[in-house]
């Protein structure tokens, strides 16, 4: 097989693929989340600027595949392009859909409540226009509301809308504080570090991380009852420890962390975190047989099974981070999981063709490809599209 590559081609060998075991119970010793993303819907105007039009039954089948591996699903996150081409209509229909099949399965689903149905932040900005921290809470309480009427959990995510809104971080914990106080459930708190989103540079009023910190562990010390745990994706191993030891008795710590998930998951003598990371979207298998072997206490075996995994990873999160979203879709079209490699709002273009040979040379070194000769088809075909075949 003959990958392109930025110098030219590279010649590598398909490995044979590996038969991995399902698991569709829930895990003994840590929980884990998979941030799923859309399929777009190959006929539909998915363009730039475009509501996205989806592929249902090949969205809803990716869910299923991580149900299979015990997965709990992560909804309507920043992994399916929210606030990159998912609008507020298609989420509303995709967490009603995803919390519907969940149910169905028995199976753990946990959505994103946002504010993205207010004005697109950058556009207000052009205008020279702000939304009041009263329109950026009314917004949140809709969409809370609209998760916990589907029966999801809650994930409280970022909003662009009040980082741009607030003033410091009493605004902050004015506005979480109201929505905590009205949640039903405990949910997960989203802190989304800038390289996933600049728009959310300063979170919780402080561009000094110690700052913003004591913040958001005053708004959870505050509301532990009513906070499962808390998602951290600022990619800093050493914070996201400091930070969960720091947590009250019975908050988890979700990592977000795709380039040190294996250790941060581990753990050590003081404390583990549990799960929620696209990059599991990506892995799903490998994953589930690294977690299986943490549940029987084989931690030779944990490391051994998820270290052909962080590469991958790391690659597929590189900077600019955010566009992370191109590489999980590539990778479901590369393993079979959906006909097509195009995503709402054009976003496939946002990698370039050898990033994405990159992809396909790590899952077949993971081993991570069902069907090699599949794959390899796919991407010459993209290649030879592009420009750049044999």
């Amino acid at each position: 097989m003959v990958i392109p590559t930025r110098d030219g081609r590279r010649e590598i060998e398909l490995n044979e693929p590996r038969e991995w075991a399902e698991h569709p119970e829930p895990y003994r010793s840590r929980v884990a989340f998979a941030a799923a993303h859309v399929v777009a819907d190959p006929r539909g105007e998915n363009v730039p600027g475009a509501p996205a039009v989806i592929d249902w039954d090949a969205t809803l089948g990716f869910r299923e595949h991580l149900f299979r591996y015990g997965f709990g699903v992560a909804e309507a996150m920043d992994t399916a392009q929210r606030n990159m081409g998912l609008d507020w209509p298609a989420i509303q229909e995709l967490v009603a859909r995803s919390a519907a099949q969940a149910a169905a399965a028995g199976a753990r689903i946990a959505s994103g409540a946002g504010t993205d149905q207010l004005a697109d932040v950058a556009q207000a900005a052009a205008a020279g226009t702000t939304a009041s921290l009263d329109a950026v809470l009314e917004a949140y309480l809709e969409q809370v509301a609209f998760v916990e009427g589907t029966g999801s959990q809650v994930i409280v995510m970022a909003s662009r809308h009040l980082a741009r809104a607030a003033a410091g971080p009493d605004d902050y914990l004015a506005v979480y504080d109201r929505i905590l106080g009205q949640v039903s459930e405990p949910v997960v708190l989203h802190w989304l570090g800038e390289a996933f989103d600049p728009n959310l540079a300063g979170y919780w009023g402080s561009s000094d991380i110690g700052a913003a910190t004591e913040t958001f562990l005053q708004l959870v010390r505050s509301h532990a009852a009513k906070v499962d745990g808390v998602k951290v994706s600022l990619l800093s191993a050493d914070h996201e420890i400091g930070l969960r030891r720091l947590l009250p008795e019975g908050v988890r710590l979700y990592t977000g962390d795709d380039f040190n998930y294996p250790e941060l998951i581990r753990g050590d003598d003081q404390g583990h975190s549990d799960a929620l990371l696209g990059a599991f979207a990506a892995i799903a298998p490998a994953a589930s047989a690294a977690l299986s072997a943490l549940d029987d206490g084989d931690l030779a075996r944990y490391d051994a099974e998820m270290a052909p995994t962080l590469a991958l990873s790391r690659h597929i999160f590189e900077a600019p981070t955010f566009h992370y979203k191109v590489g999980v879709a590539f990778t479901a079209w590369l393993t079979g999981r959906q006909e097509g490699f195009q995503m709402v709002g054009g976003l496939q273009s946002a990698r370039s063709l050898p990033h994405l040979a990159r992809v396909f040379e790590l899952l077949n070194e993971a081993r991570l490809l069902p069907d090699p000769e599949l794959a390899a088809d796919r991407l010459d075909l993209l290649a030879r599209t592009l420009g750049a075949g044999r």
